[in-house]
């Protein structure tokens, strides 16, 4: 293992450290979080902050804040920021809430690394195991991530999402399935797309289990615990219909990522294409992309079953590409997850031409948007173009990380094929 002994002090330097520099630019640089706000990198249709605070003022106003179809977030969100002093007069309270969370989710990541989850599963252990970065160095790359400080500082409610993610996957390695189901509850709540990790996450939990609860089918465990996730968010629900008098919230929080009628311009796929799109065609070109986005859960769930954290992963590196509404958020997601397998990175062949894609598309992204919104001197197509590069370069590494995981199982069941080289014929 990678990264020395870890002891108390260094833990609170680390949480202390990125407490203290997101802090520090929202003090020092006042207009940053507003700026960051506005950019379609970070905030979406149904993450954005200052749609947020318009559905807050509604909502303090005793008007439904779902009228006028700007507000697409969670119902729970209102009581909550509610509670809050007035993020305009008093913003310190916001900043520290969202600096909370991410110290929660890198928490989270920490107990997961430190599982051994990623290099040994109930039903598969790497021969390369041992090579390991420990949980002070994965929170670290998470907490310092520049994509993970943006979102924090533009005040994305995509971060509750990502913390209550982490979090289920840190309770289904600890071996606490029920805790681990209603943690996905709140996750899906919040985004709706993180119900699709519901299977993977089932595994994961039932691997981790004691030996004496381990002999369950997996049925037999499925049909146990998944209740409690459907159980969860009716409950979730009834609260959100107590909070806003109407099931109005449904179609303008859930029925808007299905039918996609926010068409505000963001990093992922289908924006552009539903603004061609001829309205006949609509409804066909909806449900294939939502397929597209499903269709990996059953697949990589049979293919790579024993190791489940690993479909976790890609699954999430797919979201980031495929979702409806994705942001720079779901890639720093995506980031945290692939160094816990630091164990296959040397499989890996394509890392330099993914690091130089992901970079080259962050750079040139804000750049094309500015050509287009204001400068006027580009259009949708530049801002677009440098998108399909963002998700070309996630696609690699989803593949690549993929490929390195494979030819790490075949390695161990056809060991002297170990380093040769595999030629497609």
């Amino acid at each position: 293992m990678d990264g020395g002994k870890v002891t108390v002090g260094r833990t609170a330097a680390l949480y202390a450290g990125a407490a203290v520099l997101r802090l520090a630019i929202f003090i020092l640089l006042p207009d940053l979080p507003d700026l960051l706000t506005g950019r379609v990198e970070i905030s979406t249709p149904v993450t954005s902050f200052k749609r947020l605070q318009e559905g807050l003022f509604l909502y303090n106003h005793n008007v439904s804040p779902y009228d006028g179809g700007v507000y697409h977030q969670a119902p729970l969100f209102l009581p909550l920021f509610s509670l809050l002093p007035n993020a305009l007069s008093y913003p310190i309270f916001t900043y520290l809430l969202y600096i909370a969370i991410d110290l929660l989710s890198a928490s989270a990541l920490w107990k997961i690394a430190d599982s051994g989850e990623a290099g040994s599963s109930a039903l598969f252990t790497s021969p390369r195991r041992e090579r390991r970065w420990n949980g002070f160095i994965i929170a670290a790359i998470f907490l310092f991530n520049p994509f993970t400080v943006a979102t924090c500082l533009g005040r994305s409610t995509s971060v509750f999402t990502t913390c209550a993610i982490l979090h289920a996957i840190a309770k289904a390695v600890s071996g606490a399935p029920f805790s681990a189901m209603v943690a996905l509850s709140f996750a899906s709540y919040l985004s709706m797309y993180p119900l699709l990790l519901l299977p993977p996450l089932v595994l994961l939990c039932l691997d981790r289990q004691r030996p004496e609860r381990a002999n369950k089918s997996v049925v037999s465990f499925a049909a146990s615990h998944v209740p409690v996730v459907f159980g969860v968010l009716g409950l979730l629900f009834g609260m959100s219909y107590l909070i806003t008098g109407s099931w109005e919230f449904l179609p303008s929080t859930y029925g808007v990522q299905l039918t996609l009628s926010d068409l505000t311009p963001n990093v992922g796929l289908w924006w552009y294409f539903f603004i061609e799109m001829f309205d006949s065609f609509r409804s066909f070109f909806l449900a294939v992309f939502w397929l597209h986005l499903s269709c990996y859960v059953g697949g990589l769930s049979i293919r790579i079953r024993r190791q489940p954290l690993v479909v976790l992963t890609l699954l999430l590196g797919i979201f980031a590409i495929f979702k409806p509404y994705p942001s720079i958020s779901d890639t720093s997601l995506f980031l945290a997850m692939v160094p816990l397998y630091r164990h296959v990175f040397p499989l890996m062949r394509y890392s330099f031409v993914i690091a130089a894609v992901i970079m080259y598309a962050s750079f040139l992204g804000p750049a094309f948007y500015y050509l287009w919104i204001y400068a006027g001197s580009g259009n949708a197509n530049f801002f677009y173009a440098i998108t399909l590069v963002w998700g070309l370069g996630q696609s690699l590494l989803v593949c690549d990380l993929m490929f390195a995981v494979l030819r790490d199982e075949w390695e161990l069941e056809r060991p002297e094929m170990a380093g040769k080289e595999i030629r497609q014929i």
